[in-house]
């Protein structure tokens, strides 16, 4: 089912994650916003190795798009592995002032070293990272109480890294979307495709929104799909698709596609996670 449906190109990414690699080594902590409808797919497999011992706060964006006892079980899972995530909802603000008070906190152990050393106070440096259009920027527009860097719902908005100052006592970098310049797990690519947290040229959407159906059903959301009136009578992700462009769309399977893919991603098949915590039933 996965077998060669994401494929990216790698020149302009590691040109990227040298960029940043490079910036992080200026900040005292680290903000990785993931996706927290998939929470474990958007965790890029090189933030530990890049940050080193820094510390790192991981930010589970979009906690509207699951329901409420997901959240809870994520809470637990990530609990049980000694961290505490953050849930935010960075388009409504939910979440901003928690995540703002740890940033702090966490960066506080770097001026307790300034003062011992006879070095003045500065704001705490923390950089934003994660997988492309995962919130990055409309969190920190909420962090900062106003829009200073473009945000939008599609992939590869932010183009370059970019300091800016929350306060006296905090400053934030922005950066692109980094994506691994391999990802062998094709399970993990599609759902960052269906989650639209890599950019649309990587994939074919027929094949996408198939693996969406095919998710749904996999974790009992199917029943989602009577909103469009038309019968999955036990069809695969694949024949689905096709059925749904030939009841409502003259038979015309890309634009099914494409409406299925848009309708989860803005939310209007309701709260739904692609993934559940491992060893949670």
């Amino acid at each position: 089912m996965y077998n060669q449906l994401i494929q990216w190109y790698p020149g302009h990414i590691a040109k990227a994650e040298k960029n940043l690699k490079e910036q992080l080594k200026r900040v005292d902590v680290v903000l990785e916003v993931r996706d927290a409808r998939i929470p474990l797919a958007s965790h890029h497999p090189q933030v530990a190795e890049w940050i080193g011992a820094k510390p790192r706060l991981s930010i589970l964006n979009r906690v509207d798009m699951i329901p409420d006892r997901i959240r809870d079980r994520w809470l637990a899972w990530f609990e049980a592995q000694g961290e505490t995530p953050y849930f935010t909802n960075s388009q409504l603000g939910k979440g901003i002032k928690a995540l703002t008070a740890a940033a702090q906190a966490a960066g506080e152990a770097m001026n307790q070293r300034r003062l011992a050393r006879g070095m003045q106070l500065r704001p705490v440096r923390a950089a934003v990272i994660g997988f492309p259009n995962v919130g990055k920027s409309a969190l920190i527009n909420r962090l900062l109480g106003r829009k200073v860097v473009a945000s939008a719902r599609r992939a590869g908005v932010t183009r370059q890294l970019r300091w800016v100052r929350i306060s006296d006592q905090i400053e934030l970098l922005d950066s692109p979307g980094v994506i691994p310049v391999k990802l062998n797990n094709q399970a993990d690519a599609v759902k960052l495709a269906i989650c639209e947290d890599i950019g649309d040229a990587a994939y074919e959407n027929q094949h996408i929104a198939a693996a969406l159906v095919n998710f749904l059903a996999e974790l009992s959301y199917d029943s989602v799909l009577s909103r469009y009136d038309c019968d999955r009578d036990g069809d695969t992700g694949e024949e689905y698709v096709i059925r749904l462009g030939a009841c409502r769309y003259q038979g015309d399977v890309e634009r099914a596609a494409r409406q299925l893919l848009d309708d989860f991603r803005k939310g209007l098949l309701g709260p739904i996670p692609l993934e559940l915590p491992p060893g949670h039933p």
